[in-house]
């Protein structure tokens, strides 16, 4: 992500008043002003919500009682809501006549991260991951911020009925986190079951850009997401006695440094790629060399040619380094891909000009800015996939306060990232600006119209 610093600071209230005074020109008869007041009355109430759900993140799979926040807030904004949507997922349908179908989504689930804010509504909350361990949690990706702008955007479109016409799908998604919660939803007849999107929509939260700021990225957004396992296999013995063994420390070894020519020497250059190993286990004593090694990789692309490539060439490279260390064909790598695969996100090209044309007219040009593809994940681009080919539209909303980005500056450090346990978010401003985008999506693309 880049960095923003923005030298008019103080301007930020100021600007805010301007926009919603009805400075700059908004589709239609909508008055700008009126939604501010709406988002007005509702920011109190919703920054409750979100330091309610800050203190309580759940884990994917497990988010029964955030599920369940969500759902009773949608229900008392008047949506018709049907909960345990493949698995934890909430889907309430709000319909205003004849229109377009738009879906607007926000994740559900938190990370396991000890928070380390220092907020005094910080997370002190623990849960059982999968492996039966008790691990502290965090919503050290924003996804709180993201589900109460998802829940004010429903109360104000709810009491704003004769501004727009359609229907609009708020769905609480679970299991973002572990790249399988869109697919679960998808199973589950997201697209059957309810009405079918026109447009599926949702904002992220951006540790680099400032409250009250915006980012588009037209075309690839995020990346396909691939998790190896390497178990690279050997002949143990006594680390006094090396010729009797086959040794898997430096076969691991060998196989790390020759990954990295991967993305040098055998990706085109200008097709963006990573080959991260980020875990090597092996061996328990100073003297014994072990019988394996386990590797774990995180593999990024964007077009499925580069990723089928990557991995082609990574078992190649583990075959025939194997060989050369006289490894018999029963004792070569064993190489397995986790199920959680993340495809890359692609943000429908017309679909991002319109709603970044139409934040451009709610905050003013200078608050919407042209952003690069990540290399991160989101599987909200599982909901573009399908034969219907829906278009969708992810964007990013600014978080950082100028207090924050102007310390980040002073002190040359960088600001903390996403899943940093101390990410934090400026609240008010930055559920403002999610809240006014989300509507002002809703109001572009299903005016009342004359």
């Amino acid at each position: 992500m880049n960095s923003f610093h923005w030298a008019g600071l103080p301007m930020l209230v100021a600007s805010w008043l301007g926009a919603l005074a009805g400075i700059l020109p908004v589709q239609g008869a909508v008055d700008p002003s009126e939604v501010g007041r709406r988002i007005d009355r509702e920011l109190p109430s919703l920054e409750v919500l979100y330091r309610e759900l800050h203190q309580r993140p759940e884990l994917s799979y497990q988010e029964s009682e955030t599920s369940r926040r969500v759902a009773e807030e949608l229900e008392r904004s008047g949506i018709a809501v049907t909960r345990r949507v493949g698995g934890h997922g909430v889907v309430g349908v709000l319909t205003n006549g004849a229109g377009p179908v738009l879906l607007l989504r926000a994740d559900l689930d938190g990370l396991p991260v000890r928070e380390q804010t220092g907020l005094p509504f910080s997370s002190n909350h623990r849960m059982t991951n999968d492996l039966g361990e008790l691990v502290p949690t965090m919503h050290a990706c924003g996804h709180d911020i993201h589900m109460a702008s998802l829940i004010g955007s429903a109360r104000v479109l709810s009491g704003m009925r004769a501004a727009w016409k359609g229907t609009v799908v708020f769905l609480g998604q679970p299991a973002e986190e572990r790249g399988g919660g869109a697919r679960a939803v998808l199973k589950d007849g997201l697209f059957e079951r309810f009405p079918k999107p026109t447009a599926c929509v949702a904002l992220h939260c951006n540790a680099s850009l400032l409250t009250g700021h915006l980012g588009f990225v037209e075309g690839f957004t995020f990346a396909n997401v691939d998790s190896m396992d390497i178990h690279v296999r050997g002949v143990g013995g006594h680390g006094a006695y090396p010729h009797l063994t086959k040794d898997p420390i430096v076969l691991a070894s060998q196989i790390v440094l020759a990954l990295q020519t991967v993305v040098s020497r055998e990706t085109r250059p200008g097709d963006p790629a990573v080959v991260t190993v980020g875990s090597i286990h092996g061996g328990a004593k100073h003297n014994i060399i072990p019988d394996s090694v386990h590797l774990q990789l995180t593999l990024r692309s964007y077009t499925e040619e580069v990723r089928q490539n990557t991995l082609s060439s990574i078992r190649r490279i583990c075959k025939g380094l194997a060989e050369s260390a006289g490894l018999p064909p029963e004792l070569h790598p064993e190489i397995t891909l986790a199920n959680e695969f993340t495809p890359a996100l692609y943000n429908d090209p017309k679909l991002t000009q319109r709603l970044a044309t139409a934040a451009r007219r709610w905050l003013g040009d200078g608050r919407v800015q042209t952003l690069q593809p990540v290399m991160g994940g989101e599987d909200f681009s599982e909901f573009g996939r399908t034969a219907d080919k829906i278009p969708i539209c992810q964007f990013w909303l600014g978080v950082v306060s100028p207090e924050a980005n102007a310390a980040a500056v002073r002190s040359a450090k960088p600001l903390p990232s996403l899943h940093s346990p101390y990410f934090q978010p400026q609240p008010e401003p930055t559920l403002r600006t999610g809240i006014t985008a989300l509507v002002a999506t809703v109001l572009d693309l299903a005016p009342a119209g004359p």
